[in-house]
């Protein structure tokens, strides 16, 4: 008997385990970074079962609706590295994600929105090989060995003031004014692998912003305890002579109200760019 009740328990606590990590999804810290364990989970296994998705989420690649049934969230990777922004205001999260598999790298970033106890929006923007300036193993050289970790309380940026920091930077794209930009140095950009920077404590971010683009379509998802905004936007309105509307995101590490990081992802096809400023931050 004492045998039989042992197993029931067992069998029990086996069966509510998926139930339990599914629960603990939620618009707290623990919550929104319980969501993004279970992403990295389901694309490492390219199983998205172990997802807490209602009936009819919303599933984007791209920035354009795509079938979740054949979307690239059903592709294992082998991850080599990956970060998380936790948004409490807004229930987001955001997951930068680097596989260098020769036959199949990427670097992928995704957003997910949280409603309750489950993940409603996944939205997933990637590159790989012949997009514009890839390279994941520079991404990830570069990537890996900076320092995104926990910024001490009495010295965080507020949200304004990294959203504002956000918005000052892609701003100067357009009329090419870069004076309201809140400049670090040392500051390093990696641009889908190329990587601005050689080291010294001159290092900046200011170098070859381009003029004439209108970085338009930009949604925030925003990590204070990091000192952390990301951009989902397009790079040019994507009308005639309003560059190339390509997806795009923007990360942005700041310390002591001033940026130190900056990470770009876009879904361009090199082959694609024709000039002109249509293209990335050269």
């Amino acid at each position: 008997m004492k045998r039989m009740t042992l197993t029931s328990i067992v069998l029990t606590v086996a069966l509510l385990a998926p139930v339990a990590a599914m629960a603990q999804v939620a618009c707290t810290r623990d919550g929104l970074q319980n969501a993004a364990d279970l992403y990295i989970e389901a694309q490492t296994s390219g199983d998205r079962s172990g997802l807490p998705l209602p009936p009819g989420v919303g599933y984007q690649e791209n920035m354009a609706v795509a079938d979740i049934e054949t979307g690239l969230i059903n592709t294992p990777m082998v991850i080599d590295h990956h970060r998380s922004l936790l948004d409490t205001d807004t229930c987001q999260t955001f997951t930068e994600v680097i596989v260098t598999d020769e036959d199949a790298p990427y670097v992928l970033g995704t957003r997910l929105r949280v409603n309750g106890d489950k993940i409603a929006e996944v939205e997933i923007l990637w590159t790989t090989t012949g997009y514009w300036l890839f390279d994941a193993d520079a991404y990830l050289q570069y990537s890996s060995t900076e320092d995104w970790g926990t910024i001490p309380v009495s010295e965080r940026d507020s949200r304004g003031t990294l959203v504002a920091a956000a918005n000052a930077y892609l701003d100067a794209f357009l009329e090419g004014n870069t004076d309201d930009v809140p400049w670090g140095y040392p500051c390093v950009r990696t641009e889908g692998g190329m990587h601005t920077g050689t080291g010294s404590d001159d290092d900046t971010c200011a170098v070859g912003v381009p003029s004439g683009v209108n970085i338009a379509n930009r949604r925030f998802v925003v990590d204070e305890t990091i000192g952390s905004v990301v951009v989902f936007c397009t790079f040019g309105a994507g009308s005639p002579g309003g560059g190339s509307g390509a997806p795009d995101t923007h990360l942005f590490r700041l310390e002591n109200g001033v940026l130190r990081y900056v990470h770009t992802l876009t879904h361009l096809l090199m082959s694609d760019f024709g000039g002109g400023g249509g293209g990335a931050d050269d």
